[in-house]
């Protein structure tokens, strides 16, 4: 099978050329596949990270754990690319953590291009907060932010190289499954409104704005020889935010999926946990919630167990459909790039909306958070003239059949879609909240209903941009094609 090389740095430079800058990677190549878990949860109580107001662990529901899969083609006894996908319960990668893990990466691990190393949050709302300033967190018997970046960089550090070091000749399968685990969380009301986690019993409720996918993009890694999978992919339209709210330490479903799926022959499988596109999506039901509680009872589950009781029944049923369409010989190709996109700019009315809030909640007290938020706003209107776009790491890679695309924003659904529809793949995977943290990424539709996730305080990047994104990620996979 021969692969196509990605998109040249150099626009007009020869197909050719650009395969042999990239590490274009024809057939015959060897590929070989490591993987190794960890724990990432934090010994001492932490700040947990997602809502406005302070929440200091009390205990630990469940572990967090980050899981990691290294491949490496090899051409002629030689690396041609590379890749490291590295799941991680954390609500988001921030710039501060990134950063930490790839000088850590560079100084005790050079044989892994740290720019290659892709890492995911499954955005779970009760894991540590790893960014200063954000909460007001007491100084004592609670673990600092920057500690717990410390701790991080330490466990993913030796995660990585763990799955690098555990390298073997391998292959990968691919398919696709369905549960339904996302819904759309934004309510329509009469007069045009939207509103996140909006009531829908009121009178002028007119619907849900957007589109919910319940397809399970699945991808199994597997150990030559072995019979059963190293680990498993699971891309899904939803983040892991069902005990958003809770004040323990919690992986949220992907625990469940965990526990439910490393039984018995896949006792060892690896899992790792990717959201899709998803901004506009979560694991809350909107409406019918009486009769879903209703079978919940019936059921004797959790609503956490009851969404791993939907995922892993798909991975079983996949893996079962793929285990014998293994391939190795396969095109396997990863780019990177910085891709400048539009900001979403603030008007002077909203400038002013914000810095009366900002007024108001000095007033109140004990509310930094929401004014730190507002004010961010207000900086961003001052400075947008100088800074008129906001660069976002962007990866994409062909393995086999397979696309796999990157952003760290929360990213509408609706885009997600489009990449899914315009791509070239047989199949393809859309990771949000990767290699960075850039807030909520809406639809035009959205920010004319307005509410959280779709006002300025919430975008950094609008509908504008959410488009050249989409285009670009477009471009970057069909040019493996």
């Amino acid at each position: 099978m021969r692969c196509l090389t990605r998109l040249s740095i150099l626009w007009g430079i020869s197909v050719a050329l650009a395969g042999l800058a990239s590490g274009g990677l024809a057939a015959g190549a060897e590929l070989l596949i490591g993987g190794a878990t960890t724990s990432i949860t934090p010994d001492q109580p932490i700040a947990l990270d997602g809502q406005f107001h302070t929440r200091i662990s009390r205990g630990v529901d469940n572990p967090i754990t980050a899981t990691a899969v290294a491949i490496e083609a090899r051409q002629a006894d030689r690396g041609a690319d590379q890749a490291v996908l590295v799941s991680c319960d954390l609500v988001a990668i921030r710039p501060v953590l990134l950063s930490a893990l790839r000088q850590r990466l560079a100084e005790k691990l050079p044989e892994v291009d740290a720019r290659k190393v892709i890492f995911t949050a499954t955005h779970t709302h009760t894991s540590g907060v790893t960014e200063e300033g954000k909460y007001e967190i007491p100084k004592e018997g609670v673990m600092q932010p920057s500690q717990y970046v410390t701790f991080l960089a330490d466990r993913l550090e030796q995660l990585i190289g763990n799955a690098w070091r555990a390298r073997r000749p391998g292959g990968v399968s691919w398919g696709v499954g369905h549960a339904v685990v996302g819904y759309n969380r934004r309510a329509v009301y009469a007069n045009g409104t939207a509103a996140m986690y909006g009531k829908t019993d009121r009178p002028d409720f007119r619907g849900i704005e957007g589109y919910e996918d319940h397809g399970l993009e699945l991808l199994f890694f597997w150990n030559t020889g072995e019979q059963k999978p190293l680990a498993v992919a699971v891309n899904v339209a939803c983040p892991s935010q069902e005990v958003e709210g809770g004040s323990k330490i919690n992986a949220d479903f992907w625990h469940d999926v965990r526990q439910q799926f490393q039984t018995g022959d896949y006792k060892d499988v690896l899992v790792l946990g990717w959201p899709a596109a998803a901004g506009d999506q979560s694991p809350h039901r909107m409406y019918r919630k009486a009769a879903e509680q209703r079978m919940l009872k019936l059921r004797g589950l959790s609503y956490t167990q009851e969404v791993a009781r939907r995922i892993v029944g798909e991975i079983n049923e996949v893996c079962g459909l793929v285990r014998n369409d293994v391939r190795t010989d396969i095109p396997f190709v990863h780019t990177v790039e910085d891709v400048a996109l539009p900001v979403r700019k603030v008007t002077e009315k909203e400038a002013a909306a914000a810095q009366a809030e900002i007024d108001a909640l000095a007033k109140k007290g004990g509310a930094a958070r929401r004014q730190l938020w507002q004010q961010k706003v207000v900086d961003r209107y001052r400075q947008q003239d100088k800074e008129p776009t906001l660069a976002v790491e962007v990866h994409a890679l062909r393995l086999g059949d397979v696309a796999i695309v990157t952003n760290p924003f929360e990213l509408f659904l609706d885009y997600g879609v489009q990449m899914q529809g315009r791509s070239k793949a047989l199949q393809t995977f859309v990771l949000q909240l990767t290699c960075g943290s850039a807030g909520y990424l809406p639809t035009e539709r959205a920010v004319k209903g307005g509410g959280y996730s779709a006002i300025v305080a919430s975008n950094r990047v609008g509908p504008e941009g959410g488009q050249v994104l989409a285009d670009r990620s477009v471009e970057m996979i069909n040019s493996m094609w």
